[in-house]
């Protein structure tokens, strides 16, 4: 089986966690993992399992304008942020509203403060909400990796989101294609 791992980051976090995520379904499946600008059609084509994740911004999906104040909250003199390299690119929004569907298997994934997430807000929700609507199936609650307010991931997350890909590799070997 192929995993195609999607994500969206902006300060690293969402990057790591992916990594992490592809790590672990590599004991079940052959993995890609791209940033969302180069998750072409065809990469997308070729999975029976797709991975899709993006940093929680005011309490939901990045868009246009978070992504425009993140870049913004980085240049600040004195932030510790730094940009991921491939942060410039699309968002993994404006990317899932055209992508094609079919019966290929999903989970979402997010990056978002440690709280409450009435409080935080998460990408991950929304995520599966479009996925789902594209004729996704589904296989996992969309799981969120956590960060302090110095947007650094907290002890254990990274850890933690490569036995969520292992999860994940096992629980889609579950799917015959028929039941998909």
């Amino acid at each position: 089986m192929r995993a195609l791992v999607v994500y969206e980051s902006m300060y690293g976090n969402t990057h790591v966690v992916a990594s992490n995520i592809a790590d672990g379904l590599r004991s079940t499946h052959e993995v890609t993992l791209v940033p969302v600008s180069e998750a072409t059609p065809e990469l997308l084509a070729g999975a029976d399992l797709l991975v899709a994740g993006a940093p929680t911004h005011m309490h939901g999906l990045p868009r246009a304008t978070s992504r425009r104040m993140a870049v913004q909250t980085a240049a600040k003199e004195g932030s510790g942020l730094v940009l991921d390299p491939e942060s410039r690119g699309p968002g993994i929004h404006d990317w899932l509203k055209s992508v094609a569907g079919g019966r290929v298997l999903a989970a979402a994934f997010d990056t978002r403060l440690s709280g409450v997430p009435a409080f935080t807000g998460r990408a991950s929700q929304p995520i599966a909400r479009l996925l789902k609507r594209h004729g996704y199936r589904i296989i996992a609650a969309p799981a969120s990796f956590l960060v302090n307010k110095q947007s650094t991931l907290l002890d254990g997350e990274a850890e933690r989101a490569r036995r969520w890909g292992m999860t994940l590799g096992a629980v889609s070997k579950t799917y015959s294609p028929a039941r998909a």
